[in-house]
């Protein structure tokens, strides 16, 4: 999907878009199901391991027995949160009620038209749509709309818009969509100009698409059927039958996965091809959809970098690369267009700093815009092409996130960004880069009577087992005071360098209007603090992760942020891994945890070249197949290290079609809980049997799941309404 759509999108999502204790359960309700124990030896190279549940894996997902075992558990959490209907009630017409129904994006530019997406109120989808119009939008003129997701969701208990292209001419749509929640896409084609629809229809895809100059050709990824894995860049020519669509490049490496993107100049058809530690792009003329990609520079060991081509500008057509060459915190270069092949032939644009991590860039005629981090902070620095004078955005809140907006023409002065903080809703501004002067577009409303006045955002430093400082957003009701009475919910993820920025949610007012303190721990694994954040929390280092979260629990408790009797966790996927390590570790710092797909089976997973993402992962967790990393991620996975304690009340949830974490991870999680576990709080496994990694796919459907989420933690600490 170009960046400029896609961030349209993700703006209109997150419109829409983390002491009465409870010792046992009534007399009057049922026990928790219990899975049955069935001998399974998993084999490895260092060692074989008893699995009792792994019969859960049942890849057709048809097994009678284990849908019978995930019914009984949906059966247990339904009857056991119906003890707090009513708040949970309460909770989703309250999140509810914060969202302006009919909200829209704000219009953004590309050649002669202005794209947006709106919701229709009490609709779940959104409608991608567009308005012909000059130099300033014109809401007067028709409305021509791209894709109605409502009309095309009917019948489907899941449906998702994975990606859209507009071709060049903005007269041919080529969109992905999902009716399972497994992210396995079927590529559709529209005529913008006369509605139509088209026969052609491309299956097994990723999502990643890019039209060629023609408009008849598509370059797309296809996936692997059984793994998921993207692999295979095909063309398709509008006509033709999918199955005969010829290979464009293949990647044989299974650590890799591929992309495929126009440039932002949309001069070039780019493949991307990923790996945990290194990249590689391969780049063909746009207006040649017929030859051959040719390398931009050849992979190495170790080596990252992202090229994104400007075609104008004071100093000619060239690429621009970010790269960690030499540059563990990422720096510039560029290189002209004739020169591309050859890394050697790269000339140094933007240094590289110890203290600040470049994050992205974009690009523009007169202007380049850097999006980096510094002290765990994330700003904008403008710089012009002449002269090399250059400003920041600023920011006076002490916690806050700016990034790159919806910019889909280099020819402009005009500069589009997001900014956010626990605070202050989602806002786009435009700033003129030849002036500083900038404008607030639109800020997100937020119903129900929200002031900004009424809460205040902190940022503190916590320091870790091993001396390290960790930052930490906090953000809480004004008038809270630090008794060490308040209850708390921390959020953390720690993985795969990706940075929790303090953005507004508009959903955690909930908590925040009944006392509670939101936190987020930005923990190594992420890039919040830099490239050597990421290094220091993966593989063989991972449990740094795991203690830095658990340091920001003490210091905050210790701080008088929160009751140490009246702390929730919460984290999904990847940090959910860092709930079950932690939870293992130290289930006496928590009252509850919130656990959202969780990645828990950690060294079975990875034992496992055939379930996806694994062959991907082994520069994030290690391969178990050696030694060392065996033991090491024998050592902390969660699964694997449940024992008999006294574990705090948890809500698991996962997905039936989930193809990032396999719904069975959790379920075998939950029974080894429930097998071993020697105290008396709620144990609560809920299963979607029709979705995916994301939950379920409608915008008031997923804030059902945040309602549950919060009534479970409020019932828990005595908070009725």
């Amino acid at each position: 999907m170009p960046r400029f759509l896609e961030l349209l999108l993700a703006t209109a999502m997150t419109a829409s878009a983390l002491t009465s204790a409870i010792a046992a359960d009534p007399p009057s309700m049922a026990a928790p199901p219990l899975a049955g124990k069935k001998p399974h030896v998993v084999k490895s190279p260092n060692g074989d391991r008893e699995d009792d549940y792994y019969w859960l894996r049942d890849d057709t997902r048809k097994n009678p027995e284990m849908l019978a075992y995930l019914n009984s558990e949906n059966a247990w959490f339904a009857q056991y949160a119906g003890r707090y209907k009513a708040l949970e009630d309460k909770l989703f017409e309250e999140v509810k009620g914060r969202i302006k129904q009919d909200d829209s994006t704000v219009p953004a530019k590309k050649g002669d038209w202005w794209y947006y997406t709106r919701f229709v109120e009490g609709q779940e989808y959104p409608v991608v749509a567009r308005r012909k119009g000059g130099a300033v939008y014109d809401a007067n003129a028709p409305e021509v709309i791209l894709l109605d997701e409502n009309a095309l969701a009917t019948g489907h208990d899941f449906y998702q818009v994975g990606g859209t292209d507009v071709s060049p001419s903005q007269k041919m749509l080529a969109y992905a969509e999902d009716t399972v929640g497994r992210r396995q896409y079927t590529i559709r084609f529209k005529n913008l100009e006369t509605g139509e629809v088209y026969a052609d229809t491309v299956p097994n895809a990723s999502g990643d698409m890019a039209w060629a100059s023609d408009d008849r050709s598509l370059f797309y990824v296809e996936n692997d059927p059984k793994t998921l894995r993207s692999y295979r860049v095909r063309k398709h020519v509008l006509g033709t039958d999918a199955k005969d669509d010829p290979v464009a490049y293949e990647e044989k490496d299974e650590a890799y996965y591929t992309g495929v993107h126009r440039s932002s100049s949309e001069q070039y058809i780019v493949i991307t091809l990923s790996s945990t530690e290194s990249d590689e792009q391969r780049i063909l003329r746009a207006d040649a959809p017929g030859d051959a990609f040719r390398v931009f520079a050849p992979r190495r060991a170790k080596f990252h970098y992202h090229a994104e081509h400007i075609a104008t500008g004071r100093e000619g057509s060239r690429w621009i690369v970010r790269t960690d060459w030499q540059a563990p915190n990422y720096r510039l270069m560029q290189v002209v267009d004739g020169a591309v092949g050859d890394r050697a032939a790269w000339k140094p644009l933007v240094p590289h700093s110890d203290k600040v991590f470049v994050n992205n860039f974009d690009l523009f005629q007169n202007y380049y815009v850097i999006d980096e981090r510094s002290d765990g902070l994330r700003r904008l620095r403008v710089v012009a092409w002449a002269g090399k004078k250059s400003f920041y955005i600023d920011s006076s809140e002490p916690a806050y996130t700016t990034s790159l907006g919806a910019n889909a023409e280099q020819a402009t002065d005009t500069l589009r960004y997001n900014y956010s903080s626990l605070t202050t809703p989602a806002s786009v501004y435009e700033v003129d880069m030849k002036s500083g002067e900038k404008k607030l577009l639109k800020q997100t409303p937020v119903l129900g009577g929200f002031d900004a006045k009424n809460y205040a955002t902190e940022r503190v430093w916590v320091t870790a087992k091993d001396g390290v400082r960790v930052p930490v957003s906090l953000v809480y009701r004004v008038g809270f005071r630090k008794d060490g009475t308040a209850p708390m919910l921390q959020y953390g993820y720690g993985s795969y360098g990706l940075s929790m920025d303090p953005n507004f949610r508009s959903s955690i007012l909930s908590l925040l209007d009944r006392g509670f303190v939101f936190a987020i721990a930005h923990i190594r694994g992420g890039e919040e603090m830099g490239r050597a954040w990421y290094e220091t929390g993966k593989k063989l280092k991972k449990k740094n992760t795991f203690t830095d979260f658990i340091a920001v629990t003490e210091t905050l408790v210790g701080r008088g942020y929160a009751a140490k009797d009246k702390v929730f966790m919460e984290g999904g996927s990847a940090g959910g891994l860092l709930m079950g390590a932690v939870v293992n570790m130290r289930p006496d710092l928590y009252r509850g945890v919130v656990a959202q797909v969780p990645f828990v089976d950690v060294v079975t997973t990875m034992l496992d070249e055939s379930i996806p993402l694994t062959t991907n992962e082994f520069d994030e967790w290690g391969n178990p197949k050696m030694k060392t990393y065996y033991n090491y991620m024998l050592s902390y996975s969660p699964y694997d290290n449940v024992k008999a304690q006294n574990y705090p009340a948890m809500f698991i949830a996962t997905g039936l079609f989930d193809s990032q974490v396999q719904y069975f991870e959790p379920a075998k999680w939950v029974a080894k809980l429930r097998e071993l576990n020697t105290g008396t709080q709620p144990l609560l496994f809920k299963v979607n049997m029709e979705a995916g990694h994301g939950g379920k796919s409608g915008r008031f459907q997923r804030l059902r799941e945040v309602a549950e989420e919060y009534a479970f933690m409020l019932d828990l600490v005595g908070i009725k309404e």
